[in-house]
């Protein structure tokens, strides 16, 4: 089964169950993936909803950032709730321990050293770890692994 045909599932779970906050969230994951089929003019595979809820969270998770900052607890907490509901869909994510691992292991397979295999490095590592790990994260593991 596909991803968004789950999530379409989960949608008419959501609705039969009256969860308004679940199916809010699962209604704006939905139009997010419509709009970007019609953007690219496709039909959005696994890899294509995985690459959009990854962004839908990472948003959320700088405006909870932002709201705690500005002594907003209650849109904080709304938007955990929405980051709970997506990350449903997410495949397990790596442990730092696992992404070193991937990254020690590209590093000696493509024979990088120093800043100016970090493209190299990063675009193998990315095809490895996307959808589980926070590419950001990466990129500054892999960064101190190259200057060490």
């Amino acid at each position: 089964m596909m991803i968004k045909d789950r999530i379409r599932e989960d949608m008419k779970a959501a609705m039969r169950e009256h969860d308004a906050a679940r199916l809010s969230t699962i209604r704006l994951l939905l139009a997010a993936v419509k709009q970007r089929e019609i953007d690219e003019r496709i039909e959005a595979t696994d890899a294509v909803v995985m690459e959009t809820i990854t962004k839908m969270v990472k948003q959320r998770r700088d405006s909870v950032e932002q709201y705690r900052a500005g002594g907003r607890e209650d849109l904080a907490q709304k938007e955990q709730a929405e980051i709970d509901v997506l990350s449903g869909y997410l495949p397990k994510q790596l442990s730092d321990d696992e992404i070193a691992a991937i990254i020690d292991e590209v590093i000696a397979q493509t024979g990088a050293s120093g800043m100016a295999g970090m493209g190299k490095v990063m675009g193998a590592v990315k095809a490895r770890v996307t959808g589980r790990a926070d590419l950001g994260k990466v990129s500054a593991l892999v960064k101190a692994r190259l200057t060490a």
